[in-house]
């Protein structure tokens, strides 16, 4: 049996609806309960993520804090 990560630590999503999807299924997995410190991360990469394929510019060089 294989076992994966519920959460990956830097999830690699390709468009906005990949990265739309990741999150509402992170944010539903975890509704009523508090985040740990790798969730909230993990929410924070795929909002970076989301709105970078949402840009209709160029390829901007975005650094979370």
């Amino acid at each position: 049996m294989d076992l994966t990560p519920r959460h990956a630590e830097s999830p690699a999503v390709a468009s906005a609806a990949q990265a739309n999807e990741a999150i509402r299924a992170l944010v539903d997995s975890r509704a009523g309960q508090d985040w740990s410190a790798g969730e909230a991360a993990t929410y924070e990469v795929l909002l970076i993520e989301w709105a970078a394929a949402t840009r209709s510019g160029g390829p901007d060089i975005i650094e979370a804090a």
